[in-house]
């Protein structure tokens, strides 16, 4: 009986896009995997076409339809109006796990860490890369870090169970926990939470900053990482470079509902038509697309295939080294060489075996820390003020009396520069007003609220932006001022 074909989206992309595809596919299909390529057109040429999301609707319908979607890279149109179409794709098909394995293959290819077997985990769908960003003055721009419970739960724990079955000894957390107290503190108070459901996996946090630096030293220490998006992002690319190139690196992203699996480096117009971009990072994607889809024992094939390859120094141009390299080659032919050795092994590099159990499958619909809903209390609100000085917006904030509230401070850019302002504080123009209840201990009402805003409007103050101070079971859900209670 024949097997059954699965269906599967392909992208070629932009820049080299085109190229590392065909050399992708070119392996592929000399496995006789059984396999169902749908091409689609997303990126630049959708772009040009005035589809401003870069991609048609017709192309969401195939991708649901296909078991997964292995993309090359794209190139979005620099400018306003163009939001990433990377970003777009992860978000819209709820692909919430970035997964990017970076390994060294010393000696074959150049690094300071031979010892290096890294797996970053990266959260997909929020934190600054929601891109809600406003112009709130002339002066200042405001960005949006969301984070929210649930995300942190599902790639939490999808890290830990990844490292489950791949036989990993440690998870560890990177956060800025130490200045983002609730955002960045959420994600840590869940690691922990978590960790404590996985007892034979170890489990540690790193502060970002001296984690990053640890990571680019000694990166053997690590195992698997788990990080909020922007980190991750940042940080995967560090350790795929660092590993010996950002070219041999490939990403899954896996959603409960659909999957998509590319390269992590960029389109690189400028090699673009050249023959010499290296089709590793794309064809480290396509492997992880083959574990995902049920094809373990191919993706064995085609991945040690490649370090075959690389073990007889045939590289392409970005890892060609005098006295380690035996042969330039350009893209096609470097595709041919892999495939002409899927029936090898790799004799000094650690062959590579992927389980028939498939840890991309795994949902994270598994989410069961939910606590009971708090009591939440309004107890006052923070009103952004456009203006030049402190001086200006004093005046105008003594022109509004309401006997509900009082004027707690004001801040600028963070730093409290009323009732008391230091000479050396630097502000903006964009000045935070904290009203707070004149009864302590008080809660507010909306109409409340609402009303002390229609007064500040009645007095031609330039607001331009509201945020509620409201606590959770008597816990403030906003951060402290200096001296503050």
């Amino acid at each position: 009986m024949a097997q059954e074909r699965i269906p599967i989206t392909v992208a070629e992309g932009d820049g080299i896009g085109p190229e590392i595809m065909h050399a992708v596919l070119h392996i592929l299909q000399a496995t006789n995997a059984p396999l169902d390529i749908i091409k689609v057109d997303i990126g630049e040429k959708v772009y040009q076409q005035g589809e401003r999301t870069g991609i048609a609707a017709e192309t969401w319908d195939i991708i649901r339809q296909t078991k997964a979607f292995l993309k090359a890279p794209i190139t979005t149109p620099q400018g306003g109006g163009f939001k990433s179409l990377n970003v777009t794709i992860r978000t819209t098909l709820g692909l919430y796990a970035n997964i990017r394995p970076c390994v060294s293959y010393a000696p074959f290819v150049q690094t300071k860490h031979p010892l290096m077997d890294v797996v970053v985990v990266r959260e997909n769908e929020e934190d600054l890369y929601t891109g809600i960003e406003y112009r709130q003055t002339q002066n200042t721009y405001q960005a949006l870090k969301v984070i929210t419970r649930p995300a942190c739960e599902r790639i939490i724990r999808y890290a830990f169970e990844y490292a489950k079955a791949n036989k990993r000894k440690k998870v560890t957390c990177f956060t800025k926990d130490n200045i983002l107290k609730l955002s960045d503190g959420l994600f840590h108070k869940i690691f922990d939470e978590i960790a404590q459901e996985y007892p034979s996996i170890e489990n540690e946090h790193w502060i970002i900053d001296i984690g990053a630096a640890k990571l680019a030293d000694t990166p053997e220490v690590f195992d698997v990482i788990v990080m909020p998006n922007l980190y991750g992002d940042i940080l995967s690319d560090v350790a795929a470079q660092i590993a010996g190139s950002v070219g041999l690196a490939g990403s899954a992203n896996i959603g409960q509902h659909a999957a998509m699996f590319e390269a992590i480096h960029g389109s690189a117009p400028r090699r673009a038509g050249q023959n010499k971009a290296n089709p590793s990072g794309l064809l480290m994607g396509a492997i992880l697309m083959l574990a995902h889809v049920g094809l373990p024992e191919i993706a064995t094939q085609v991945h040690n295939a490649w370090l075959v390859t690389l073990e007889e120094g045939i590289h392409t141009y970005d890892i060609f080294k005098e006295n380690v390299s035996k042969q330039l080659v350009g893209t096609k032919e470097f595709a041919q060489a892999v495939a002409e050795r899927l029936t090898q092994k790799p004799k000094v590099l650690k062959e590579t075996r992927y389980a028939a159990f498939d840890p991309f499958s795994y949902s994270g619909t598994k989410i069961h820390l939910q606590e009971k809903k708090p009591q939440k209390e309004i107890v006052g609100i923070d009103i952004f003020v456009d203006g030049e000085t402190i001086e200006q917006i004093e005046k105008q904030l003594n022109q509004v009396q309401d006997p509900d509230f009082k004027l707690s401070m004001v801040s600028n850019r963070g730093v409290r520069v009323w009732p008391v302002k230091m000479p050396e504080t630097i502000c903006s123009d964009s000045w935070r007003c904290r009203y707070v209840s004149s009864q302590k201990g008080a809660t507010l009402t909306h109409r409340q609220i609402a009303r002390l805003i229609q007064k500040l409007a009645d007095a031609g103050i330039d607001f331009v932006h509201t945020e509620q101070l409201c606590t959770f079971d008597k816990i403030p859900g906003y951060t402290l001022s200096q001296d503050e209670q």
